[in-house]
């Protein structure tokens, strides 16, 4: 069964139809997820948010050839989400004590590849653009679609950015 015909299926109720679209989406939705939050189980959370978000509202999908745009996008609100949430958590707190635990948990469960500290450097919008081309295989028009920018403002921003994390790696 192709992708269209099964998110058709999972938009009358085919649970079946539902996970295996899943299946086809659980790798890029986590390593998005991964590489914008930084912590697996974080990245674990997002993504099963974003599922049970696209489960329940997938009815509401208009166009079945929009579907990897539109789980991407409830993705992108579920890690914004997340992080929203961190920073009132940070603000909350004592901003010494939540840096040591982060350095500590950073420390004892995060093994920082070189593409996460490639990453790091660009700014959140910047790496967005190249996370959704390198992960999700996004176009530019997609991309613009998704930041509100124009197809040439996103090709712009993701040359730039690539140029970056090749400097930075050394390439």
């Amino acid at each position: 069964m192709d992708e269209r015909q099964l998110v058709l299926n999972a938009k009358k109720g085919d649970s079946d139809a539902f996970c295996a679209l899943y299946s086809l989406y659980k790798d890029k939705l986590y390593r998005y997820a991964f590489y914008r939050l930084g912590v697996r189980e974080d990245a674990e959370d997002a993504v099963s948010d974003c599922v049970l978000s696209a489960f329940k509202q997938m009815n509401k999908l208009k166009k079945p050839e929009a579907f990897s745009s539109w789980l991407f996008t409830i993705l992108r609100f579920s890690c914004n989400t997340f992080i929203e949430s961190q920073k009132r958590t940070r603000e909350a707190s004592n901003i010494e004590d939540v840096a040591n635990t982060l350095s500590t948990d950073l420390s004892n469960t995060i093994e920082k590849t070189e593409l996460q500290q490639a990453l790091s450097i660009l700014k959140d919008d910047e790496k967005e653009i190249v996370l959704m081309s390198v992960v999700f295989g996004f176009n530019s028009k997609e991309i613009a679609k998704t930041v509100s920018l124009t197809s040439g403002a996103v090709r712009s921003k993701l040359s730039r950015s690539l140029t970056k994390m090749r400097e930075f790696l050394g390439e």
